[in-house]
């Protein structure tokens, strides 16, 4: 389920001093910070990593070296 993208508005300040926080950091945008700041609280709304197939294939391999039962 991907969900839809709305507009948010910051006072520009906050923005700036977010801009200014996130330079030299993996964050793209001030945009990119503050979802991963909702989906830290929301852990719910992540996407998976994996596909539940994928999941199954990695569960097997570990289960072929011996890590889980």
């Amino acid at each position: 389920m991907e969900l839809a993208k709305i507009t948010i508005e910051l006072p520009p300040e906050l923005v700036a001093k977010i801009a200014e926080d996130i330079e030299g950091t993996s964050f793209t945008s001030v945009e990119k910070f503050v979802e991963s700041l909702v989906l830290q609280k929301y852990p719910e709304l992540r996407k998976p990593d994996y596909t539940k197939e994928e999941e199954e294939i990695i569960r097997e391999r570990l289960r072929k070296l011996g890590y889980i039962e």
